[in-house]
């Protein structure tokens, strides 16, 4: 995004999944798994099982899981071994082919550890002495060379492998950490916030960082249920500073202010205060906000730049109408205030859907759109829940991989 998305352009949208599932690729070690002898959560304090044992089966799993290399690596050893048995066999007896074991020590620390390294060197040089006594050369000068070579290659191998073992042992704990903080600046989002029922989607572009450019928040406070989902212009680690940065502004001053359109000036301005230190005069947060008092069926919205929400009922997708104001950061820019909060009733039987231009945006081979209100027509229920699993898994048939950060959030009066 580089520019304040223009009233024309809000069908335009984004795909995430955020109940939220965090979204590390690969072997990342779970969130409450600091290192081996540290069976603490993201909190610090002990996990669901409160056993260390746990902990430490956790941690192991996460570590084969980083050791585990491709079945054709850990088959070579074999087919060396093989391939040096039929050379053997099909060359004159006064060769001894058992150089071509050599490498088999460096091969093997590629997918086993030092002692099993320290094991096939012995078993390797073993192999040779057998293949050079059959040919007659057991001491001679060349076989003696070959003796050490392979040798050294062992020494070698086990030092790699031990190198390989702290390199994944840290990938881990990096893992471990990347997914506490993600965990920390994007809190799951809950089943019920007040008097709603909730669900989400999230997605990052870069599914191994885990936060990506958009952003999400649900707060409980005495002013009633109070969300947030935004998009930060830019991509990268400093969109994903600029979203922590949102999110912890968001998470006080939705406590501490009483009106919506005030918690929405509150943050324009620490975003414009943000853009200034970084000296970036083109930050800006596109956003949604709502309110939710309990016992009622209608929320307050206001709408900073960002895709107008949608409000789904069976068979039918609807834009919510509500004025469009400059994006959190660019408020100064305005000829005039900002539109009061817009009131939308919420019926019991209606959800309302905020999400990211990620979703509307993800494109099939084709260069197709996602044609989200066209997709969302086809369901049989719309509760937040259904919304949001049909939403994760229809735009990933669209689209196969997304390639932009998807934020969605889905809500219903209880």
């Amino acid at each position: 995004m580089t520019a304040p998305p223009a009233p024309a352009d809000r069908d335009r949208h984004r795909p995430q999944t955020v109940a939220p599932r965090p979204a590390p690729a690969g072997p990342a070690a779970p969130a409450d798994l600091p290192g081996p002898s540290a069976p603490a959560g993201p909190s610090g304090q002990v996990g669901p099982s409160g056993s260390s044992g746990a902990a430490g089966a956790r941690w192991e799993a996460a570590m084969a899981r980083a050791l585990r290399t491709p079945t054709w690596v850990r088959l070579l050893p074999v087919l060396l071994v093989v391939a040096d048995l039929v050379m053997e066999w099909s060359i004159p007896r006064s060769i001894a082919a058992g150089f071509l074991l050599t490498v088999i020590p460096v091969v093997i620390a590629f997918s086993s550890g030092p002692g099993l390294v320290a094991a096939a060197t012995a078993v390797t040089v073993a192999l040779q002495a057998l293949l050079a006594l059959r040919a007659g050369h057991l001491t001679e000068q060349h076989h003696m060379w070959t003796y050490l070579a392979t040798a050294l290659a062992g020494t070698m191998g086990a030092g790699l492998a031990r190198q390989r073992r702290r390199q994944a042992r840290d990938l881990v704990r990096v893992r471990a950490v990347a997914d506490t903080l993600q965990h920390t600046v994007l809190r799951p989002v809950p089943a019920r916030a007040g008097g709603l029922r909730t669900a989400g989607l999230y997605h990052p572009a870069q599914a191994d960082v885990g936060i990506g450019g958009d952003l999400y928040e649900v707060c409980e406070t005495e002013h009633g249920t109070r969300i947030l989902l935004g998009d930060v212009r830019g991509k990268g680690l400093d969109a994903v500073r600029t979203v922590a940065d949102v999110i912890g502004a968001f998470r006080v001053a939705a406590h501490e202010t009483a009106e919506l359109g005030e918690l929405a000036d509150k943050l324009d301005r620490h975003v414009r205060r943000g853009a200034e230190q970084d000296g970036d005069r083109e930050l800006f947060v596109t956003a949604v906000l709502l309110q939710h008092r309990p016992g009622t069926d209608e929320i307050d919205l206001v709408n900073r730049g960002h895709l107008a929400p949608l409000l789904l009922a069976p068979g039918s997708v609807g834009t919510v109408p509500c004025p469009e104001d400059l994006p959190l950061g660019l408020g100064h820019l305005a000829a005039g205030p900002a539109e009061p909060p817009a009131t939308v009733p919420l019926p019991p039987d209606r959800t309302l859907l905020l999400h990211t231009d990620g979703l509307t945006e993800a494109r099939d081979r084709t260069g197709a759109f996602y044609p989200l209100a066209a997709r969302l027509t086809t369901l049989p229920a719309t509760d937040p829940d259904a919304v949001v699993t049909f939403l994760d898994h229809d735009v990933r048939r669209h689209a196969g991989s997304l390639t932009d950060d998807v934020a969605v959030l889905a809500f219903a009066t209880t």
